[in-house]
């Protein structure tokens, strides 16, 4: 009995010294130990499979697809850009099925990505993981402003060609909407029926560009489907769109979505990723091939300023991009929100005049920030480029191998060690040549372009 309480007592300590931590099991017939969940301010196992399915969906049939004609099939063609594409699609799947095995690594739900890295690594690993996630989730934020602005300025220049509306205006609308919409929503479980309107805003543009694409190839004489550039270009436009290939599929924040899911998590994460990249890729294929068929090389980084059709069409298809592009932001910056709200101890109702306040100003800022870098630099091929090579590439190829390979050193066969190393050094060379090719483009782009550029 002594023993006990001693024991007992002990554990109370450990306890008080921990952030607050939930008690959950993975099966709840079996009465086994629970696996530690760290304290946070958003919401933690409340979302079923499926729902997680349609983030992860959300995010790939982004308005970003309608960038991949141009950014993916131009610079590499109908071989390389299909094989690619289906060859991305399945080393995707795999580096995140890695990562995915890992949440519940040594007894403790690992709810975010540096969390994890932290654990396997140490605390420089976890400060280098969330820098890197960091920049990952900034810059695609910034594309997608850019992306919600593009469309705004588009809408504007179906009905007054005036040339009034000049894009880094528009990007600071979206900038003021996306900022309204994240003070309107705590967490990413509270988009629940938003994400039913960004499906629905999806396939209304990617409908609409496909359908538009294939008349416009039907009428139009043959194309070119030639690689545009010089040969020392094409080599760092093909490295370049090699990183807007891992870019096209993947999130960087995996641990953070899979947080959400109900338990069994990992049993449960994987149908979500299955869901992703099966059905969820179908709408990405068709556009992104439709789009580089119809018009071959002069395909544009934003699809929608290719295809002809009546007016109210095309206004409708950069609408529901621009709406869609508010909901994905809000997944990608949902990690930042995260932290600031737990750091600052952001609970309790939403409509709290601290907790309206405080997503008020932080978010509003973040998004100011955001929005002003992109309005700056509105090249959505480069922020693509250099986002997949300084970032996409390390926390989803690189560092899910690594950590996996750490974590089963112990259960793996020489073999399957050998593979996992192949895999980190593929990627990690791709990844610097990766980086240097993207920032060669900003460098040519920066030349032809000023600051504030109406594209």
């Amino acid at each position: 009995n002594q023993s006990f309480k001693l024991a007992v007592k002990e554990e109370q300590d450990e306890e008080e010294e921990q952030v607050a931590l939930t008690l959950l099991s993975d099966d709840d017939d079996l009465l086994l130990p629970g696996v530690q969940i760290p304290d946070t301010a958003h919401q933690i196992s409340t979302d079923s499979w499926f729902q997680v399915g349609f983030v992860l969906t959300t995010g790939i049939n982004s308005a970003y697809v309608l960038g991949y004609s141009g950014t993916i099939m131009v610079p590499l063609g109908w071989i390389g850009g299909v094989l690619g594409l289906i060859l991305a699609t399945a080393i995707s799947l795999y580096a995140n099925a890695l990562l995915a095995k890992l949440h519940e690594f040594g007894g403790t739900r690992h709810i975010r990505y540096r969390d994890l890295a932290g654990f396997i690594y140490g605390i420089k690993a976890y400060s280098l993981t969330w820098a890197l996630q960091y920049i990952n989730l900034f810059m695609i934020n910034a594309g997608y402003i850019i992306l919600a602005g593009s469309a705004l300025k588009a809408v504007y220049a179906l009905f007054w060609d005036d040339g009034q509306m000049k894009l880094p205006y528009c990007i600071a609308i979206a900038g003021l909407v996306c900022a309204m919409f994240a003070i309107c929503i705590p967490h990413l479980s509270a988009l629940g029926v938003w994400l039913g309107f960004s499906t629905l805003f999806s396939l209304v543009y990617i409908v609409i560009a496909l359908v538009l694409s294939l008349k416009d190839g039907i009428k139009s004489p043959p194309r070119d489907y030639s690689i545009p550039g010089s040969s020392t270009s094409k080599i760092f436009t093909t490295i370049g769109a090699s990183a807007n290939l891992v870019f096209a599929y993947n999130t960087g924040m995996l641990p953070e979505i899979q947080a959400t899911i109900r338990q069994p998590v990992v049993k449960n994460m994987m149908k979500a990723l299955y869901f992703q990249f099966t059905v969820g890729v179908l709408p990405l294929y068709l556009v992104t091939f439709a789009g580089y068929w119809a018009y071959g090389s002069s395909t544009e980084t934003y699809l929608l300023n290719n295809v002809n059709g009546p007016v109210w069409v095309k206004a409708m298809a950069n609408i529901t991009a621009f709406l869609q592009s508010i909901i994905a932001l809000h997944i990608f910056a949902s990690p930042m929100y995260e932290y600031l709200d737990t750091k600052r101890g952001i609970k309790g109702s939403a409509l709290a005049f601290k907790n309206l306040s405080f997503r008020v100003m932080v978010r509003g800022g973040y998004l100011a920030i955001n929005t002003f870098m992109s309005a700056l630099l509105p090249f959505l091929g480069d922020f693509m480029s250099i986002t997949g090579a300084i970032s996409t590439f390390p926390l989803t190829f690189i560092l899910a191998n690594h950590m996996y390979l750490v974590a089963n050193k112990n259960k793996l066969t020489s073999i399957q060690k050998l593979w996992h190393w192949l895999n980190i050094c593929l990627f990690g060379f791709m990844s610097i040549a990766a980086t240097v090719a993207a920032l060669r483009l900003i460098a040519v782009d920066s030349k032809t372009y000023h600051f504030f550029a109406d594209l």
